[in-house]
């Protein structure tokens, strides 16, 4: 399966600033075990305490977003959770990129949270460089049924069906669409990772040289080419041992890995 070369929004970022963070894959749910509630613990922390200038996060914040009315069901777990977007936004810029998990964001969580949207992929320029954003699943070419599956429910049609169900509805469908993708992972179904050569065709096309991206939970830097690299950011897990919590900083000293712990 090909993507091809998709079109790039490009973003220029203003005079002053002077570093910003890239985040993805919180996977924020409510419920038992808290492990959840641990990460959105630190997740409020970082927020508070991050002297970035902008973050940019690359996708699944949440485990799911079902839609956006959810925003106004008394006491949601959504409602809460974009409560601290809308803290962090008015004292930082903040750009949400859509992932697998939260592709129903729409206009009025954006709204709601202050935040803006970034397209998928991105293009940022910052700091003298082109760095080209993702959340990273449209590029994980070997999983042709994950590609068919994004495909679908990526459609308009597909979407108006899936928002016309009541709520309670949806969110049900997204549990067992949950628990059907981690039966696959314990049966030993392999993850996809990113394809070299098509992360080479798009850094080329958008005129960048660093490719920063979420999706894998594999952090690591990869050289794909002579001054072509891929920056795979890590995701969080309060419960893991130890903890990951990590946001990727750009600025004058370069590009660091920053545990995002109290």
């Amino acid at each position: 399966m090909h993507t091809g070369i998709p079109r790039f929004e490009v973003l220029c970022a203003p005079a002053h600033w002077r570093r910003v963070d890239f985040i993805s894959d919180l996977h924020l749910q409510a419920g038992a075990p808290d492990a959840r509630v641990s990460t959105r613990s630190l997740w409020q922390h970082y927020l508070q305490t991050t002297p970035a200038d902008a973050l940019f996060i690359l996708g699944d914040l949440f485990e799911v977003w079902v839609g956006d009315d959810a925003l106004h069901e008394t006491g949601s777990f959504e409602a809460r959770v974009c409560a601290d977007l809308q803290a962090a936004a008015r004292r930082l810029p903040v750009w949400f990129m859509q992932g697998n998990r939260d592709f129903l964001a729409g206009a009025a969580f954006l709204g709601h949270c202050g935040i803006a949207a970034l397209a998928d992929p991105a293009v940022l320029v910052f700091g003298g460089q082109r760095i080209l954003l993702s959340h990273g699943d449209l590029l994980c070419l070997e999983d042709r049924d994950y590609q068919r599956f994004r495909l679908q429910v990526r459609s308009a049609a597909w979407q108006q069906r899936f928002l016309a169900q009541p709520l309670a509805v949806r969110r049900a469908q997204a549990r067992s669409m949950r628990q059907e993708s981690e039966a696959r992972k314990r049966l030993g179904a392999p993850c996809a990772d990113v394809d070299a050569a098509a992360a080479i065709a798009w850094l080329n096309a958008a005129d960048a040289r660093t490719l920063v991206h979420g999706h894998t939970h594999q952090p690591a830097e990869h050289a794909l080419a002579p001054g072509l690299q891929r920056l795979v950011l890590s995701d969080w897990d309060a419960a893991a041992t130890p903890a990951r919590a990590e946001a990727l900083r750009l600025s004058a000293a370069g590009w660091q890995r920053l545990a995002a712990l109290p």
